[in-house]
């Protein structure tokens, strides 16, 4: 049996509500009396003269609480008090009037005690088996819908239910749910609303045997790498994967059809989440100065973000970027943290400006996330790398001497190691001048070290997603590059951990995971578009750029690590380096701006960083 589509008119669920009360009260009647010798004719004027009564305090109870008002196909426990309360209300006005007819009018009750106990309890059954029918039979509906998408749900608890529900009522997601999966093995075999719960691990063989076309994950807290399966296995069998939000991401509260989105990419490369010692960050950061340069940027913003949690005295948040920084402060406003923050617009190339918010703010902890990152560009501009990247660092860490900062952050890069570019050697002489600015400064110069943060501006994915959407072709610059690949949130709460445990001279190197193939990547996300690889979309090798590498490493040959009490955290042990030698050269260095002679600035790069061997670059020549 199929259900009308079309909605039923509110009056005539109205007027089956009250047929059905008036059946209640007649089957109170047969309960209370026995059926094989009705005393009717004795109770029968009582009963005619007290329907309309009944009527007419069931049809005010049941307009006042709107027990007609709800969808009876999408019956829920809304519908459910609101069928409880307003037959509740319907027999306590009834008693009322009974009272006060025995005790006022003619000394009778308006019906007897014992049917006004039968009719009630008899009432909401009625009511609630109706609604519950309805729902029933159109849920059975759905299911022999053959047009509907053969659903599976990843998680068989209390997301994973709601997560049902909406699939059922909602049918633009145009779902049939088959069966849910779960990791818990304690739930395996049972059953969830008529609905079998398998083990996440037997997905596959499920996807071949049901011809399974869609899987929903909604679970709260899954085995990251029972997730990266899942989703793996479903992108080799081509199932659309549509992902939950975690319940902070809900509307109010609420969840709708609208917040089922298809899974992004940065699920299928994260890792475990990272643990971290909330307590020490709140005592390291708490009632602090700190500076942010480059807090506009995606590292800088997310330590911005992190950073205000704990309770600073003031974040001083710096940037050249005028309408990035904007944003951000519109952010802050919008989560009523922007009293904890001064904006400031300033470049770190120019002293005086530096020197002013020096003196002017007293910062106690300095992070510098400013930098010039990208590498082609780096490798056109090398000027401006070393103006930006070395001159600039230069400028704060000499600033952060002479303030007595307690502690300065550098927020350096995978490709400041062994470096094959520009920028990548630019970054390095930064991590050198900071490291041995502990020579002769209390100021503890920590240098935090990491590679590809998801999502960040610039990176391959956005750039990914953006050639997705123009209809392609994604381009990759060679089938065997990789890289390593973490999320902005964890890069940057890494770098608080780390800024905690720092004593100064140290490299902190991050747990990057397991490089990722560039070129699976794309394909990954191609498959993830719902588009076809070949016929809908296409990927072009365009051959490596000027200074990129294969392969990014996060130590030099001639370091090696030592673990840190955070099991994502190693300290790199790095050569040493004299600092008036370093300084000398970064002077006769930075003193070449000016002069703009590319050669010559790369090399003498290539002498203060004799690891640095150009790749795929006009500047391959210097090496010989």
């Amino acid at each position: 049996m199929r259900l009308p589509k079309r909605n039923v008119p509110r009056w005539l669920i109205f007027s089956v509500d009250i047929l059905i009360a008036v059946a209640s009260l007649i089957v109170a009647y047969l309960v209370r009396f026995d059926s094989s010798n009705l005393p009717f004719e004795h109770e029968y004027e009582i009963f005619i003269t007290g329907l309309p009564i009944y009527i007419l305090c069931r049809g005010i109870s049941f307009f006042f609480f709107k027990v007609y008002s709800g969808m009876l196909r999408h019956t829920a426990s809304a519908d459910v008090k609101n069928v409880i309360f307003g037959v509740s209300a319907g027999t306590f006005l009834m008693v009322i009037i009974s009272v006060i007819k025995f005790k006022f009018v003619d000394g009778h009750f308006l019906f007897p005690i014992s049917i006004f106990i039968v009719e009630y309890f008899v009432c909401i059954s009625f009511l609630l088996v109706l609604r519950f029918a309805v729902k029933l039979l159109y849920m059975e509906g759905l299911k022999r819908d053959k047009d509907m998408i053969p659903t599976v749900i990843y998680g068989a608890g209390t997301y994973g239910l709601i997560t049902k529900h909406t699939v059922e009522k909602e049918t633009s997601l145009n779902g049939r749910i088959i069966c849910f999966i779960d990791d818990n093995q304690a739930k395996l075999g049972k059953s969830l609303e008529g609905l079998k719960i398998y083990h996440s691990s037997s997905l596959e063989e499920i996807i071949e045997s049901k011809e399974i076309k869609r899987l929903i994950l909604a679970i709260k807290n899954p085995d990251k790498k029972n997730k990266r399966a899942i989703i793996e296995t479903c992108l080799a069998h081509d199932v659309e994967i549509l992902n939950v939000p975690s319940p902070k991401e809900w509307i109010n509260g609420e969840f709708t059809p609208g917040q089922i989105k298809p899974i992004k990419i940065e699920d299928l490369l994260g890792r475990e989440s990272i643990r971290l010692d909330n307590d020490k960050l709140t005592e390291e950061f708490d009632n602090k100065r700190i500076l942010v340069t480059g807090a506009a940027g995606s590292i800088g913003s997310e330590i911005v973000r992190q950073l205000v949690e704990f309770n600073p005295e003031k974040v001083i948040i710096l940037d050249q970027a005028e309408s990035p920084l904007y944003n951000l402060e519109m952010e802050l406003k919008e989560k009523r943290l922007l009293h904890l923050t001064e904006s400031v617009i300033a470049d770190i190339r120019n002293t005086d400006r530096l020197e002013n918010v020096f003196k002017s703010f007293k910062p106690q902890i300095v992070f510098h996330a400013a930098a010039y990152k990208h590498v082609p560009l780096m490798e056109d501009n090398p000027s401006e790398a070393i103006h930006t990247n070395v001159k600039g660092t230069k400028n704060l860490v000499d600033l952060a001497v002479k303030s007595r900062v307690e502690k300065f952050v550098l927020i350096s890069t995978d490709k400041a190691v062994n470096p094959t570019n520009v920028m990548g050697c630019s970054k390095r002489i930064a991590e050198i001048y900071a490291q041995c600015a502990n020579q002769i400064s209390d100021t503890k110069f920590i240098t935090t070290r990491f590679g590809n943060v998801l999502g960040s501006n610039g990176s391959v994915i956005p750039l990914f997603k953006k050639q997705i959407e123009n209809g392609g072709p994604l381009t990759v610059t060679d089938k065997r590059i990789t890289r390593f690949f973490m999320t902005i949130p964890e890069a940057c709460a890494l770098v608080l951990e780390a800024e905690t445990m720092g004593e100064g001279n140290e490299i902190f190197v991050f747990d990057m995971g397991e490089s990722v193939r560039i070129y699976d990547l794309a394909k990954k996300m191609v498959k993830l578009s719902g588009l076809v690889l070949g016929r809908d979309i296409e990927i072009k090798i365009t051959g490596l750029r000027p200074g990129e590498k294969l392969y990014e490493e996060l130590l030099t040959n001639e370091e090696n690590t030592m673990p840190t009490h955070h099991p994502q955290i190693l300290i790199a042990k790095v050569r040493e380096y004299d600092f008036d030698e370093i300084s000398s050269n970064i002077e006769e260095l930075t003193s070449m701006f000016n002069g703009q002679n590319n050669e010559k600035i790369v090399g003498l790069m290539k002498y203060i960083v004799p690891e640095f061997l150009s790749n795929n670059s006009e500047f391959e020549k210097l090496d010989k």
